[in-house]
């Protein structure tokens, strides 16, 4: 079975920002949803968009860093990786589910100048939850612009 690529946008950004447009034009079969309203709602269609799906490999960055890593937590048979930018754990809305010990492979991408998310409240939060994590503090900022396009995406997306 051929895993399904998912891209989950950020709270003030869309599927049309420019992490969305990169993925759009080199991954043309990922999902890649607009997200709009509270956590609750955002989580209710990132649940519909995924019903009946296996094999995931959740993008998600800063809010939807959030949507990714609790969708994880809540179905952690269904994904295959997780790939979090700058991803929003540190807030209250994550903590019940903080320390759950994932354990499929999540790599989690932070600037070091971000100050949206700052990485020092998500790195605790990441190494409690996810057993099998491969952190990299970047020099760059929340949106990730100068390290994004340089990632190695054709691994990290690896089917």
């Amino acid at each position: 079975m051929t895993a399904t690529r998912v891209f989950i946008h950020g709270l003030e950004s869309t599927s049309q920002g420019m992490k969305g447009i990169y993925f759009r034009e080199r991954y043309p079969e990922m999902i890649i949803e607009d997200y709009i309203g509270s956590l609750e709602a955002r989580m209710e269609k990132l649940e519909a968009v995924l019903a009946g799906k296996e094999d995931l490999i959740l993008v998600g960055s800063s809010y939807g860093g959030l949507m990714a890593a609790i969708y994880a937590c809540r179905h952690p048979e269904k994904v295959r990786r997780l790939i979090l930018l700058a991803p929003a754990i540190n807030l209250d809305e994550f903590e019940s589910y903080a320390g759950q010990a994932l354990t499929m492979p999540v790599h989690l991408y932070h600037g070091r100048q971000d100050d949206v998310v700052p990485p020092g409240g998500v790195r605790p939060v990441a190494e409690r939850t996810f057993n099998d994590l491969t952190y990299c503090l970047v020099e760059d900022d929340h949106s990730l612009h100068e390290t994004f396009p340089g990632m190695p995406w054709a691994e990290l997306l690896k089917v």
